[in-house]
């Protein structure tokens, strides 16, 4: 039995989960097993839809699989990294007993999750320091030995933070927790970031888990394609623990698409702007006189604080730019969180922000 395998919830170990019509390995010609429509839907030109989806694609499972470095059996795909979190969630927190630990100000979703669980929370706010928004490591390790921690959300990069953590800071968090809590880190960002991925600690450290998805630098955000990458054995609890059919057929057949090689040559162009653009932008807004700080970030966005952040806000969305208000997280009471766009897009905030007026 997996070491990882101890940290899920005793009465889900041997949980067989729900056996879906599709779920068996069956072969036919005529399909009368799952009361689906012997016809196709009218508005459904490809006829693709009557029939449910294979309920984790393998040719998208093989293909995620080669893109992030690990094998198919430690790879479950699911609705975007929200239900990854969910199920890591549901299956090892026990309700009043276990902890998840995250470091705020960060993604909401691991809150929320928690929450829905009756798990309790352990915060460990964010350092900020000269380099940025920093995780305070040991007390991450000792929160989560104190406070019972059965799982630990890392992000990196860190939404809304920017700045992705050191794999060495990861491995030393799973090594501490060993036997305790999974480490979760948490990559959307990634791509955007010159730090490994997480995935090449798996043969070392079965309690670590990453997040994937195709949300962000793949452009592919409706579609909801995300992915739970971690020991194979434990990858088996979460399938059984998923809804029967997480990922719609039509959903699949764009992932394929957008993950061919002329895509993803196409996706490492738009990255590779997207950070030329970053560094740009960063030095352009530190020099305007309404802004207080512009937080150096390995994602796809950049953090500002401002002497006005109201105004600053409310200027953007009159030229018709929206960004994200982020006055209500902790210790941002004065920023605003701003993707980067197009040249033109950022030539437009730009263009509004150095409106602002300095200091009084």
């Amino acid at each position: 039995m997996s070491g990882v395998l101890d940290l899920v919830r005793e009465d889900l170990r041997g949980f067989a989960g729900y056996a879906s019509a599709r779920s068996a390995k069956i072969e036919g010609e005529v399909w009368l097993n799952a009361n689906e429509s012997a016809w196709a839907n009218p508005g459904d030109a490809a006829a693709t839809c009557r029939r449910y989806p294979e309920p984790q694609p393998q040719a998208l499972r093989e293909r995620l699989a080669q893109l992030y470095g690990c094998t198919s059996g430690q790879l479950l795909i699911g609705r975007g990294s929200d239900e990854a979190i969910d199920l890591l969630v549901r299956a090892l927190c026990v309700p009043g007993r276990d902890a998840v630990l995250y470091t705020p100000p960060v993604f909401g979703m691991y809150a929320v999750s928690a929450r829905l669980q009756n798990a309790a929370t352990l915060e460990v706010p964010l350092r900020d320091e000269e380099a940025g928004l920093v995780p305070d490591i040991e007390a991450i390790i000792a929160t989560a030995r104190q406070g019972n921690a059965r799982l630990v959300f890392l992000c990196s990069p860190s939404n809304p933070g920017g700045l992705g953590i050191p794999l060495a800071q990861v491995e030393q968090v799973a090594t501490a927790l060993r036997g305790q809590a999974l480490v979760v880190v948490d990559e959307a960002y990634a791509e955007f970031a010159d730090e490994p991925s997480a995935v090449s600690l798996l043969p070392r450290h079965d309690n670590i888990a990453v997040l994937r998805t195709l949300s962000k630098a793949h452009a592919l955000a409706a579609a909801r394609i995300g992915c739970v990458i971690a020991d194979a054995a434990l990858i088996a609890v979460l399938r059984r623990c998923q809804a029967p059919y997480p990922i719609p057929s039509p959903c699949s057949a764009l992932a394929m698409d957008g993950l061919d090689e002329a895509a993803l040559a196409r996706t490492r162009e738009r990255v590779a702007l997207v950070r030329a653009e970053r560094e740009r932008l960063r030095a352009a807004l530190a020099e305007l006189p309404g802004v207080r700080r512009v937080y150096a970030s390995d994602a796809n966005f950049l953090l500002v604080r401002f002497v006005d952040a109201e105004t600053a806000f409310q200027r953007l969305l009159a030229a018709g730019v929206v960004v994200r208000d982020q006055r209500a997280a902790a210790q941002l009471h004065d920023a605003l969180r701003i993707t980067l766009g197009t040249p033109e897009q950022n030539a437009r905030v730009l263009g509004v922000l150095a409106t602002l007026e300095p200091a009084a």
